[in-house]
């Protein structure tokens, strides 16, 4: 039976030196991709991203294009050996949103590429002026979780998977609901490495410099199914999309709800392509009978080929 595909695409927080470069050694058109962000950037993003240093790739201002050009080169990739096989819908992990737009025609390379690279600058200007913190909590239910951030005023960043939700807020508040995590019945709870906290309050800068270059930004319903973080649902008219791209700068990542919208739509066989196996692992946490696989690099598109072909 012919398998309804779903496209995955990797956040901010998978990102590691070198990616993407076996694929362009590999693959023109993946190498092209990564020249044509060089250039429309005026920098060479190609270069941290294959040779780091990692703090230098870490800053959101580089992670977030250099996330966006490996996801699109891998599936670049990958059609390239394999066709340009039907996709069912598609969803990213905040910033793969914007990569999973992409995908679906929203709107073309260069245009998504500019938008990255500002929200990576807004966030990255939002997390100079605030002093902000995230922290998983694993192993609790989510009015649980919820019951606790209000209790600590602090916010629902990301609902990941069952039993895994990430708090973020100011930063001692954060620290003081790591504290008590475990009063509200919370398995874990531990402070995650990152400059700031997303997909809060605390992120309001960048979500009114956001929404002004949205509103300009040229746009068409896409191709497939991209499911929106903030309401786990499709977005499909232009308005609906800039609305929903403006709200993930500061609401919550939905990601069980987009996932199991997928699941929903049919789609049966999912492709992480990015970084590392986070968001296969999330989708096997939630839903053990999904076929899932990753794609990063020429052996795993290999290993993705003998499913579709």
């Amino acid at each position: 039976m012919a398998k309804k595909i779903a496209l995955l695409f990797a956040g901010q927080g998978t990102q590691c030196v070198g990616m993407g470069h076996d694929l362009a050694e590999q693959f023109p058109v993946a190498a092209d991709l990564f020249r044509h962000a060089d250039e429309i950037l005026g920098r060479n993003l190609s270069e941290i991203a294959w040779n780091g240093p990692i703090e230098e790739l870490t800053k959101t201002s580089n992670c977030q294009p250099a996330l966006y050009v490996h996801g699109l080169a891998a599936l670049a990739a990958l059609r390239d050996v394999f066709g340009d096989f039907d996709v069912g819908g598609a969803a990213g992990l905040s910033l793969g949103e914007l990569t999973a737009h992409a995908a679906g025609g929203t709107f073309d390379f260069a245009t998504g590429l500019r938008l990255v690279q500002k929200r990576g600058e807004f966030m990255d200007e939002a997390c100079a002026t605030t002093q902000g913190g995230m922290a998983a909590m694993i192993g609790g239910l989510e009015n649980d979780v919820r019951q606790l951030a209000a209790d600590e005023d602090v916010d629902i960043a990301n609902i990941n998977a069952p039993n895994q939700i990430v708090i973020s807020g100011e930063v001692a508040r954060v620290e003081t609901a790591v504290g008590v995590a475990k009063e509200y019945g919370i398995g874990r709870a531990m402070m995650l490495n990152v400059a700031g906290a997303y997909h809060s309050r605390l992120m309001e800068s960048a979500y009114v410099k956001l929404e002004r270059v949205l509103a300009d930004l040229p746009m068409q319903s896409p191709d497939f199914a991209v499911i929106s973080n903030v309401t786990g649902e499709e977005v499909k008219m232009p308005q609906e999309i800039r609305q929903t791209l403006r709200d993930q700068v500061t609401g919550t990542v939905r990601w069980t709800d987009c996932m199991q919208r997928l699941i929903h739509l049919g789609c049966d066989f999912f492709i992480e392509l990015g970084p590392g196996t986070v968001l296969a692992g999330l989708l096997k946490h939630m839903n053990r009978s999904i076929q899932v696989t990753s794609v990063s690099g020429p052996e795993s598109i290999r290993e993705c080929g003998a499913v579709l072909s």
